[in-house]
């Protein structure tokens, strides 16, 4: 009885066995090794660092709110903004009176920072993305906060355009997508343009 048994389950067992060393151990160290040897910077998370130090990635948004800083899309995650362990957004429709709100206060504390800018706000700085981390914002939406931030940083409109121009990522192929800026790398490449201009 027990030999007719383990004559059963031993095909079971080494099956078992040789798929969780095959998926469990060798295919993730394959995957990892060629993803180092092939683009280490995206397989360790495209974490930018200033001085040696980490100060964030360019695949997960970071909240900015200071009038000198380009800010970020809305972020939808929990229990705060921009939550990288809870990736998501609020699933409010677009008639959902808590969505109405967050995008009135929204607007409010954009014109509230520029309140001479009379252009009308592109909807990427009023909603959130799907993910709620979303490190991008369009060209339109850097264009529309520029004079702000020419202001408080004494810088002229032309400098500051020229800097969103350069940081600004192109449709893929010129055709899937539209152009975007990452906004940690505008803003920490203008903190570098800054510097220069007060030295």
């Amino acid at each position: 009885m027990e030999t007719a048994m383990f004559r059963i389950f031993r095909p079971a067992l080494t099956l078992f066995l040789a798929f969780t060393v095959l998926t469990g151990l060798i295919y993730p160290l394959v995957v990892t090794g060629l993803a180092q040897v092939a683009f280490p910077w995206r397989a360790n998370g495209s974490v930018i660092a200033v001085g040696g130090k980490p100060v964030g990635s360019t695949l997960i948004g970071q909240a900015f709110s200071a009038p000198q800083y380009f800010w970020s899309r809305p972020s939808a995650t929990s229990p705060y903004p921009d939550n990288g362990l809870a990736s998501g957004g609020s699933n409010l429709g677009p008639t959902n009176p808590a969505l109405l709100d967050a995008v009135k206060a929204r607007i409010a504390a954009l014109r509230a920072a520029d309140p001479g800018n009379t252009a009308p706000i592109p909807v990427g700085l009023v909603t959130a993305s799907g993910s709620g981390l979303d490190p991008d914002i369009s060209l339109a939406a850097a264009e529309y906060q520029r004079d702000r931030v020419a202001h408080a940083r004494h810088l002229s409109p032309q400098q500051v355009q020229a800097l969103i121009n350069r940081e600004a990522h192109k449709p893929w192929l010129g055709v899937f997508g539209e152009s975007r800026v990452n906004v940690l790398a505008l803003n920490l490449a203008l903190d570098k343009l800054h510097v220069a201009h007060v030295d």
